[in-house]
């Protein structure tokens, strides 16, 4: 029986059932095999049924699943130690929730209770989630225009233009929050200087930089945080997707006297910090730092980009290639749709980016070996799409 039955029309949908998966691969109920470029939204990051996510959710689940934090928890403790001692410096405090969309929310209420200010600014292409508050600093009309008025005081400046982010601060501006790099909106690459010029102006104007990592973050692009590819570090990070290797969580990272200030009870979170999460998440993280992740990351993200960049010149329908590490954009001069059911018959999973944006993040494990065979099938399904378009055109 169909799931849409009960589902309702909220997602758009691909023809496969997936039943399984290991590392870089997926397998649906029919045993077919694919190469999983889609990593479940950038969650699957360390591979599906990674060894040491697996082994510590089975020895959790045999000790207790739900702790609330109104009580303590060694699994916790241990989760945090670790975190904090990955985190970029001066961010050594963490509220613990179940999403990006609530790291978002975390960060939006601990920055305007701080400063004591309403104004946000968000930048023109974000996407921060779609609960109200992370709606709000979300710019895409499509999700925004139903659900109006959402909460007030947005400003959103040009992506990688300070002039147009100086234009719209004022003395009510309470945070700056941007993505390193844009992945909704096509995969955009924060120019060369640009974080460093937030960062100066924000600490010109005495407002809070907030950092979306959700999706970049724990060595997607080829550095443990992409603000690293910038040397730059914000006063409250949000982390969410691969933080506990598929289980949910999500995370608000904060400066300390920021968190000081927001009093008991005035945010938390029922789930947030379980056990269950907290277990693979240190797994995750050990996984991540230990196992080499990163550095593979960097490394077949290279391979990849050189690989694609070779297609460019085969193929005219490709107009750029973009990203770092393993979060990659490939902007092609119409609708990707076809393409990404095309993947789908050669065994490829691929995600979509804007209509005509294919996106590309695979777990870190993913070998030179998947890489390859992902580009031979993208080098097939373009050029049956080019003969298709010069037939009909």
């Amino acid at each position: 029986m169909s799931e849409d039955q009960f589902m309702g029309n909220l997602y758009q949908r691909f023809p496969v059932t997936i039943e399984k998966g290991k590392g870089s691969h997926v397998w649906d109920v029919d045993g077919k095999e694919y190469i999983d470029c889609t990593g479940g939204y950038g969650v699957a990051l360390l591979g599906h049924q990674n060894e040491r996510v697996v082994k510590a959710i089975k020895e959790q689940v045999d000790k207790i699943i739900t702790v609330h934090s109104s009580f303590y928890n060694k699994t916790r403790e241990e989760f945090l130690k670790t975190l904090i001692g990955l985190a970029p410096k001066n961010l050594t405090q963490v509220h613990l929730n179940n999403s990006g969309a609530e790291a978002v929310e975390a960060a939006i209420k601990f920055a305007r209770k701080f400063t004591g200010k309403k104004g946000m600014i968000a930048m023109k292409g974000s996407y921060h989630g779609k609960s109200f508050g992370a709606l709000s600093i979300t710019f895409n009309p499509k999700y925004r225009k139903a659900f109006q008025p959402l909460v007030e005081k947005v400003s959103f400046a040009s992506f990688g233009d300070i002039e147009s982010l100086r234009s719209v601060i004022d003395d009510d501006t309470a945070f700056v929050i941007l993505e390193p790099i844009q992945g909704e909106s096509g995969v955009i690459v924060a120019p060369d200087g640009f974080l460093q010029d937030v960062r100066k102006l924000c600490d010109e104007k005495g407002i809070l930089l907030i950092f979306d990592e959700i999706q970049t973050g724990l060595g997607r692009t080829g550095r443990l945080w992409a603000c690293e590819h910038w040397n730059t570090v914000p006063d409250i990070m949000c982390l969410a997707k691969g933080i506990a290797g598929g289980v949910p969580m999500g995370a608000t990272l904060v400066r300390a006297d920021i968190l000081a200030l927001i009093g008991k009870g005035e945010h938390s979170s029922t789930f947030g910090g379980n056990p269950l999460s907290c277990a693979a998440g240190t797994a995750a993280l050990k996984a991540l730092t230990e196992d080499g992740l990163v550095k593979n990351s960097e490394k077949m993200g290279k391979i990849f980009r050189e690989g694609l960049e070779k297609l460019k010149e085969k193929h005219h329908i490709i107009r750029e290639i973009r990203g770092k590490g393993l979060m990659i954009g490939v902007e092609l001069k119409f609708d990707v749709r076809d393409i990404l059911m095309n993947l789908i018959k050669d065994g490829v999973l691929m995600l979509y980016s804007g209509r005509n944006i294919l996106r590309i993040l695979p777990p870190l494990v993913i070998s030179e070996e998947d890489i390859t065979k992902v580009l031979q099938s993208l080098d097939c399904v373009l050029s049956e799409e080019e003969k298709k378009r010069n037939v009909q055109g």
